[in-house]
């Protein structure tokens, strides 16, 4: 057993910093892969691997750096840059922020089933260095080399871009939106982290809230929002975020666990990686399709999209399955009509998901969420009206029946119909199986084994989602 060393802890909020949340327990290689249930929920060795692992893609991770010694990162990152002040080519990391994040996209892990492998463990690293201050933050100044390592990004060829990191200086930077902008001309899918301030008034950060960008918030094991996961018109997507695994830059041995949304961002960027590696053809936008179209719905039964869980919860192995009415479909970005929020309520809108036939057409921009409306308008006063008198109602009718049944009744707290536990229709994982499945032996798709995650599936009383 391999033994780690602890990973550097890292504050999460300052100047609207996007970085998780990390423990400072150390964990052991074969542990942490133990300990990857996201891997486990999204069904990754029967239903992902087979079907695509990334290969042939680069994601740039635009961070605090990589550190390319990891045992679950070498020959994963390439070459790349630093607009941190610093000489160096990007593969060097003093936080630790961005190895763990080019752990959870293309890590390999090593040796008999341990350390971490990511979603995606073919794809390849591009690791973009900005200059993050003691707690993450790109701080003022740093919006203009967030622009910067945008840029680059797009000369290295990247087919996507993670943006776990964020800054208030980014909302009015011009040359961010100009960077993001240039970024959609050229087909790159970009994602972004909703950001982590832990109340349901915080807005959704930059980058992730320009339109365009897949804003992705931060689930539990369950399938439910991280109460410190921002909330807005502009959340996109769900995706894992709580108790996650990844390597850390202390040793080539050493491994941390942390929440936040830098975490989600990092799974979904993976599964853009996966898409773009078995559909080569399609455009970003068809991509960004594939992934809303694909989502699983929210476990507490919210109409999507929302302010919380935007179109759902990512599923890789749904993205990954057939869908000739994405792929046939218009190529632009689906986000550019949404609009961005100056904080978010929680009501559900009730636009449906992008359009697969809509388009920007001359000069119009593509069919996006629409923004929640906060006002106290007349409509609002009596919706609000009409749902006390519900509520009322509903209240009375449900002291009769309880009344009626006694307190043994079967649609009581800890009951099947009550609040203690989430099983999904037919039993299946909320964002796990759902593409093509292969058969225990066969070679998957584009000749290979896939990384081994266990030996055998851990039992089905053992994964809430089963």
């Amino acid at each position: 057993m391999t033994t780690s060393r602890p990973m550097r802890g890292v504050a999460a909020l300052a100047a609207g910093t996007l970085l998780w949340g990390l423990s400072a327990a150390p964990a052991s290689a074969d542990t942490v892969r133990d300990g990857q249930w996201a891997l486990v929920n999204y069904d990754a060795q029967r239903a992902v691997w087979p079907i695509s692992q990334g290969d042939g893609v680069t994601v740039a991770v635009i961070d605090s750096g990589v550190f390319p010694d990891h045992q679950d990162l070498t020959g994963q990152v390439l070459p790349g840059a630093d607009f941190s002040g610093e000489q160096t080519d990007g593969r060097k990391d003093t936080l630790g922020h961005g190895t763990e994040i080019a752990s959870l996209i293309a890590g390999h892990g090593h040796g008999d089933q341990a350390g971490v492998i990511g979603l995606a463990p073919k794809a390849k690293i591009l690791p973009i260095r900005v200059a993050l201050d003691g707690s993450g933050s790109v701080g003022t100044g740093g919006e203009t080399k967030v622009a910067e390592a945008i840029r680059y990004a797009l000369s290295r060829g990247a087919g996507v871009i993670n943006m776990s990191i964020s800054s208030a200086a980014l909302m009015n930077s011009a040359e961010t939106r100009a960077a993001i902008n240039e970024a959609i001309n050229k087909d790159v899918v970009l994602v972004g982290g909703t950001g982590n301030q832990g109340n349901h008034d915080a807005p959704v950060t930059y980058p992730a809230a320009f339109p365009g960008v897949v804003a992705v918030g931060a689930i539990d094991q369950r399938g439910m929002l991280w109460d410190k996961s921002n909330r807005g018109p502009e959340l996109t997507l769900a995706a894992p975020g709580v108790g996650i695994y990844g390597a850390s830059n202390e040793s080539v041995t050493s491994y941390g666990n942390g929440t936040g949304t830098s975490a989600s961002t990092a799974y979904v960027s993976a599964i853009a990686a996966l898409i773009r590696s078995k559909y080569p053809n399609l455009s970003a936008g068809q991509v960004i399709n594939r992934m809303i179209k694909s989502a699983v719905a929210p476990p507490d039964g919210s109409k999507v999209p929302n302010n919380s869980y935007g179109y759902g919860i990512a599923s890789p192995s749904k993205a990954l399955a057939p869908n000739p009415a994405v792929d046939n479909g218009p190529k632009e970005n689906p986000l550019l009509g949404r609009a961005e929020s100056q904080g978010g309520d929680d009501a559900a809108s009730s636009s449906a998901a992008p359009s697969a036939g809509a388009s920007k057409g001359s000069g119009q921009e593509q069919a996006a969420p629409e923004k929640k409306d906060s006002g106290s308008g007349s409509m609002a006063v009596y919706a609000a009206i009409g749902v006390v008198a519900l509520l009322v109602i509903g209240g009375v009718v449900l002291l009769v029946v309880r009344r009626g049944r006694g307190s043994g009744g079967s649609g009581g707290p800890g009951g099947s119909g009550g609040p203690g536990g989430y099983v999904p229709p037919g039993g299946q994982p909320p964002y796990g199986a759902g593409g093509q499945q292969y058969q225990q032996g066969q070679s998957p798709a584009g000749g290979g084994q896939p990384p081994q995650y266990y030996q055998q599936q851990p039992p089905a009383s053992e994964n809430p989602y089963r």
